[in-house]
């Protein structure tokens, strides 16, 4: 089963994560309209900057439309994408699509300067975590489960059908989160056929 994955290409580097999911056996296009992401069987939210991102959901009338697909199909949110998907947002309090029993503090790892790349585990395995101006996750709420972590904080964390990881996976050569999410978009296609 090959699902058709969309990435969200209103702001910031939705063009990187091509490559990975079609790597992990996706087709893969870019949304920009409610009628695009009807099409899709998963949803990719990139990197960039939330609030600008939220403005321009805003202006193309998106986020009603985002926050029902949300409810039935799944999204991977990557660092401004995991900001959109946390039930609470800080520095400085803002909307989000509350999709994820997270809260998120914008920038918690510092200004640019500060970005870094890291060595984490996933699943009992070494990985690199490229962090850009990331969010720190400073709260994960019961049904939400943590699958990596880095200086004691999660850094990748999924409930349900979502997944929200607070770096970039598609800056690294390792396939792995992205083989993840394309496997709960085939789950998720499996449960809607029966």
């Amino acid at each position: 089963m090959k699902p058709k994955i969309g990435v969200l290409a209103l702001q910031g580097d939705f063009e990187a994560h091509r490559a990975p999911l079609e790597r992990a056996g996706a087709e893969v296009t870019e949304v920009r309209s409610a009628a695009e992401l009807e099409e899709v069987d998963g949803l990719v939210i990139p990197g960039g900057e939330s609030t600008t991102m939220l403005k321009l959901l805003e202006d193309e009338q998106l986020l009603e439309p985002l926050c029902r697909f949300g409810g039935a199909k799944p999204i991977f949110g990557t660092c401004a994408g995991a900001i959109l998907l946390a039930a609470e947002v800080l520095n400085p309090r803002q909307p989000s699509l509350s999709l994820m029993d997270l809260t998120l503090e914008r920038n918690g790892y510092g200004r640019q300067i500060d970005s870094r790349i890291a060595h984490i585990q996933i699943s009992g395995r070494p990985a690199e975590a490229v962090f850009i101006r990331a969010p720190v996750i400073r709260r994960v709420g019961a049904d939400a489960r943590v699958l990596a972590e880095y200086n004691n904080s999660p850094v990748l964390v999924e409930q349900g059908k979502h997944l929200a990881a607070t770096f970039h996976p598609e800056l690294s050569p390792e396939n792995r989160v992205h083989e993840q999410f394309v496997d709960k978009v085939r789950a998720s296609l499996s449960e809607q056929l029966n």
